[in-house]
């Protein structure tokens, strides 16, 4: 395999079967009380292949009438996020090289057929973070590029367990998901994809929602 451009980092394998299983089970708990929902295209209202949500202080919604925004609460309970578990915390601590903790993690499950087409993580008032990715469940195809979209882009397989880094030169590259592999994991009962994508959305001298809290 090519090495990987500049500022992306992989880790395969990352997490044990057992520190897996432990983090579904905090997903599962996030779900909960903030239930998958199908986000719509801005300007087309086109649903989206994947179902998400969110949990910490921010989360990442998408919809016609309002397009792509970070906002503090559920967009169809209207209910705020729920805590982001302390082990997401922690492996952000452990790999994002990065002083301030994340406000947003978005969830995706992807089912057999869907994928995501190449877009930038660029919602964020913060682009020193680095983005922070975690697998769980079936493989898939990962796709990256660079800064223009038409630059071009490799492949890599990404597995339940594996992180993966969007940092540095790479922090605004264009990725995407091309295509899921069923059945090449049994985390999930009922098999699919996972993805948890940690984020810092405002600047170091912002004072977010999370750092108020954490002085309450």
């Amino acid at each position: 395999m090519a090495d990987l451009p500049a500022g992306v980092r992989h880790i395969p394998m990352c997490l044990s079967w057992d520190e897996q299983r432990a983090l579904l089970s905090d997903i599962r708990s996030v779900v909960k009380h903030a239930p998958l929902y199908t986000p719509t295209m801005p300007r087309t209202g086109k649903p989206m292949s994947v179902r998400m949500t969110n949990c910490g202080a921010l989360g990442w919604v998408t919809d016609q009438s309002g397009g792509y925004r970070y906002q503090s609460s559920h967009p169809v309970t209207g209910q705020a996020w729920p805590k982001m578990p302390q082990r997401l915390l922690d492996l952000w601590q452990e790999f994002a090289n990065y002083p301030l903790p994340p406000e947003a993690c978005l969830i995706n499950f992807y089912t057999g057929s869907a994928k995501m087409g190449l877009h930038q993580d660029k919602d964020e008032d913060n682009f020193e973070a680095p983005v922070l990715s975690i697998s769980l469940g079936d493989d898939c195809l990962f796709r990256i590029g660079g800064t223009n979209r038409n630059e071009p882009t490799q492949s890599i397989k990404l597995h339940s367990g594996d992180v993966l880094l969007l940092q540095g030169e790479s922090r605004l590259a264009y990725h995407g998901v091309d295509r899921i592999y069923p059945d090449t994991s049994t985390l999930l009962s009922k098999g699919g994809r996972i993805n948890l994508t940690l984020r810092r959305v405002t600047k170091a001298d912002e004072v977010s929602d999370l750092e108020l809290a954490k002085q309450h």
